[in-house]
């Protein structure tokens, strides 16, 4: 062979191996932004902060995960979120609770207004289960506390599986914002009960 077409050959293997690397493009997913309800006609006197949400480092990620077994943890390479599921979770979070009207002010971390409450998270599971048929599977933990003195004032743990109507991706992701909805909910309710319960029980005393 003349040693010419040598570096023309292995030119070529190269480009077209750049071509077949980019024929597949990466799709983005992401959570519904939660629908404003009705404004309560009354407002606690209280100021929350919602604090970065813990977690595995895979959820730290893009990649959307899914679980083999028991121990098992996979990702899609080519379906990602457009965020990191701790900062879905917790932007989520935070317009449930402000777009309830219940509260002075709901902030995220970074904010200028300091919270007299502090609402922490953990995500433990956010990913497709298989085996036995497709489902999600949310777990995650909440607590608030009182900023001042330190203390847990009351706490929630969720975990729940929400069956995948389909095979493809998207109906995972579907599953997935579902599961967390019905999570975030009893949050946002509990939290909604703790206040309701303790400030009138304060208003007594007086």
């Amino acid at each position: 062979m003349h040693r010419t077409s040598v570096p023309i050959l292995i030119s070529l293997l190269a480009l077209s191996l750049i071509g077949c690397g980019t024929g597949r493009p990466i799709k983005y997913y992401t959570v519904q932004v939660p629908v404003a309800p009705t404004l309560s006609t009354s407002t606690y006197p209280v100021s929350l902060l919602v604090a970065s949400i813990g977690g595995p480092e895979i959820f730290k990620d893009t990649p959307i995960a899914y679980r083999v077994g028991t121990n098992e943890i996979g990702v899609y390479h080519y379906s990602r979120w457009a965020e990191p599921p701790v900062e879905m979770l917790k932007s989520k979070l935070i317009l449930m609770l402000r777009s309830s009207g219940r509260y002075q002010s709901v902030t995220g971390p970074g904010s200028t207004t300091e919270g007299q409450f502090v609402v922490r998270g953990k995500l433990y599971n956010f990913e497709e289960v298989d085996g036995g048929g497709i489902s999600s599977l949310v777990s995650m933990d909440f607590e608030l506390c009182d900023r001042k003195s330190g203390k847990v004032l009351w706490s929630h743990f969720y975990s729940q599986k929400e069956p995948v109507d389909g095979k493809h991706i998207s109906a995972v992701v579907t599953a997935l914002d579902l599961n967390l909805d019905r999570g975030l909910t009893e949050v946002t309710t509990g939290i909604d009960q703790y206040f309701s319960a303790n400030l009138a029980k304060q208003e007594a005393k007086r």
